[in-house]
């Protein structure tokens, strides 16, 4: 059993998390065994993500005064966390990836840049395109449009260049 001191160093350590992190989403992670708990830490670090089993007391007291506090005062059951302060697409990727190949692995609800969505809504985060793919899409719109600026204005000058040589061979240009 916990001395109270370090009840209250958990409270402390999780409060700081909620406050840190904008992107948060809640699981329940029953009958999962150690392996597959293993492989769930391992995913999550490799989206850039925290993993962490919480006491739904402990969570409801910790969230108190942030945003996270929505989410935290209802839970039920086993519950888990995994939550990022960078990019909450490609944790909630991973995180789908993984309850499709565990189905014991379940969301109860999540939180993404201080809004409280619902599980629908973290199946279709998960659908979006990556940060790292929309940027390169972005990118590559424009250098598309100025490519394309080049083309325009080095064809007026090839065309003045046709026109001129035409002009030469047919003899429409006096000498």
């Amino acid at each position: 059993m916990k001395k109270k001191s370090d009840k209250e160093k958990d409270l402390e350590a999780l409060k700081k998390d909620f406050e840190k992190a904008q992107n948060i989403f809640v699981t329940s992670f029953e009958k999962l065994t150690v392996q597959q708990d293993f492989e769930l830490r391992k995913t999550v670090r490799g989206a850039g993500g925290n993993y962490k089993v919480v006491k739904n007391n402990l969570a409801a007291k910790a969230s108190e005064g942030t945003a996270a506090q929505d989410i935290m005062n209802k839970l039920v059951g086993m519950t888990s966390m995994a939550y990022t302060t960078k990019d909450p697409v490609a944790l909630a990727k991973a995180l789908t990836g993984y309850a499709k190949a565990n189905p014991t692995f379940t969301f109860k609800a999540g939180m993404v840049e201080g809004r409280v969505i619902d599980v629908k809504s973290i199946q279709e985060l998960a659908s979006l395109p990556s940060r790292e793919e929309i940027l390169s899409k972005v990118l590559f719109l424009i250098q598309a449009s100025a490519q394309r600026l080049v083309a325009s204005l080095s064809g007026v000058g090839r065309n003045l260049a046709v026109v001129v040589d035409q002009g030469v061979k047919e003899n429409k240009f006096s000498q």
